[in-house]
């Protein structure tokens, strides 16, 4: 069972810098991308970054990969390990809509759990969650860095899909089936969310 502790001080009161929020034109958010490795998550967060900042937007990503290298490289794949994973890149998303950017993140997150977690983190105002969907026989065909071929060998434990669990989200903001979606489709599927629910300046 997951564990998500909170705070050990009672005497830390975060000043709310609200205004911040406004202050590039638009309203802020975190799309947190969550799905299978391979499933497409940063490849559809690159492209979204580029068409948000088109439209005018201040940008930030997020990826698995990067803040696995630095942020979070003490932590293994564990399901502690991965609950805290979350857990701190929530809280560095929710810093940087705090300071009006659009955060894309781009993060296996297996656990529902911990995607309602970081939910709560970020505030269900501003969180957007996109469920990058792929079979997972389909991305074991993708599979770009030969990572589900390691797994199955059991040469990598509590590899999602393989030996841990996937929650499948059961009520997305986005669904993006990629079978059917090219990358310009999820991106503009996206957009599309993200406008309908913007208040601009």
């Amino acid at each position: 069972m997951s564990y998500f502790p909170d705070s050990p001080s009672q005497n830390l009161h975060a000043f709310a810098f609200s205004h911040r929020r406004a202050g590039h034109g638009h309203k802020p958010a975190v799309i947190w991308l969550t799905g299978i490795s391979a499933s497409g998550k940063s490849t559809i967060a690159d492209a979204l970054d580029i068409a948000l900042q088109k439209q005018g937007r201040m940008t930030a990503i997020i990826d698995g990969d990067s803040v696995r290298g630095g942020l979070c490289r003490d932590l293994g794949f564990t399901d502690s390990d991965r609950d805290e994973n979350i857990r701190r890149v929530a809280e560095v998303s929710r810093l940087m809509m705090e300071a009006g950017l659009m955060v894309i993140v781009a993060l296996i997150s297996p656990s529902s759990a911990s995607r309602h977690y970081a939910r709560s983190i970020i505030g269900n105002e501003f969180f957007v969650e996109v469920h990058v969907d792929a079979p997972l026989e389909v991305a074991e065909q993708r599979d770009p860095k030969g990572l589900y071929k390691k797994a199955r060998a059991g040469q990598i434990k509590h590899f999602t899909g393989i030996d841990s669990q996937y929650d499948v989200p059961v009520f997305p903001e986005v669904h993006l089936n990629t079978q059917a979606l090219s990358v310009e489709q999820s991106v503009e599927a996206i957009l599309d969310w993200v406008g309908h629910n913007d208040s601009r300046g």
